[in-house]
């Protein structure tokens, strides 16, 4: 029988978020496409360092020790659009770190969101903004992995910690749009006007009930994944959100209402292996702490396509 991708956790990578290509890549940038494939070719033999993505993916991983090998929960891909010719250097890397990971699509330059509903995927994790763009208007949570100090990729334990900003991730962006275009005094009086009324759901919310599905197989012992909310909002807007997340019928291991207040030093005491926002002025602090990634929202996706 076909092998099911459909009742797995699906994490699709780029090679670039998997491992350190920063120098390949400006290699491709300041030469072209041929003086990289030639490159690529040369060192294929180079040991490859961990990238950003690295830390999140090997813990994923590490959940189907709990399974056997038939019910294994965590399926990662590598989809890249590097060509095949290329990317025996990728698979010796995966090779050499002992990741599970057998699947992988290579597309030559052609637009990789194309593939990511053929391989049932769940999140999506890249180095390029428009590949995250293309993913997220195909419906699957996808995020910019952002380059970080090398010290922060190895894995603090086994557990898989992932954390997740509110609103514009799991949440839709209706309610950071009326704070940014009214105000905080406006943006209270909205969400206690609504806080019986759940949040829409954001670009992250099949992902946390994915999620949520593989914590339910371990009630009444340790969970390998562990789960963060860490926003912005306060009392009273607050409430809304632990509403909605009832509504769902999720489960969300910890919350930080932090009230506008720094996020990055809650991060690093959690561990998390990633960490999901939309705001760069807090993922420019949290890269220095934890592994981070842009989700890039409407407002966003509208201006990169205006500027072409």
């Amino acid at each position: 029988m076909p092998y099911n991708l459909s009742n797995k956790l699906v994490v699709a990578v780029s090679s670039r978020a998997l491992f350190e290509l920063e120098e390949e890549n400006r290699i491709f940038e300041e030469k072209g496409l041929d003086a990289y494939y030639q490159y690529q070719l040369e060192v294929e033999y180079k040991p490859l360092e961990k990238g950003t993505g690295f830390r999140v993916v090997e813990n994923l991983l590490k959940i189907n020790n709990h399974f056997s090998k038939e019910d294994k929960q965590v399926e990662v891909i590598i989809l890249s659009k590097n060509n095949a010719a290329t990317s025996l250097r990728i698979t010796n890397a995966i090779n050499a770190y002992n990741l599970d990971i057998i699947r992988s699509g290579w597309t030559s330059g052609t637009n990789i969101a194309n593939y990511l509903q053929a391989f049932k995927v769940d999140l999506f994790l890249s180095a390029d903004d428009n590949d995250v763009i293309h993913a997220l208007k195909n419906g699957v949570a996808a995020a910019k992995i952002l380059h970080s100090r090398q010290d922060i990729h190895n894995s603090k334990g086994e557990q898989v910690r992932i954390a997740f900003d509110g609103d514009a991730v799991l949440f839709s962006e209706e309610s950071e749009l009326v704070y940014k275009e009214h105000g905080l005094e406006a943006f209270i009086e909205h969400e206690k006007l609504n806080r019986n009324n759940p949040l829409a759901q954001g670009p992250f919310a099949k992902l946390l009930q994915t999620i949520s599905t593989i914590q339910d197989k371990f009630k009444g012992k340790p969970s390998p994944i562990r789960t963060a909310l860490v926003t912005a909002r306060s009392a009273p807007t607050h409430e809304r959100v632990i509403k909605t997340l009832n509504v769902w019928g999720v489960r969300i291991d910890e919350s930080f209402f932090l009230g506008g207040s720094e996020k990055f030093e809650v991060l690093e005491a959690f561990g998390a292996d990633i960490f999901f926002d939309d705001q760069d002025e807090h993922l420019n602090k949290s890269t220095s702490v934890v592994p981070s990634a842009k989700v890039i929202h409407e407002n966003m996706q509208h201006n990169c396509n205006t500027n072409g």
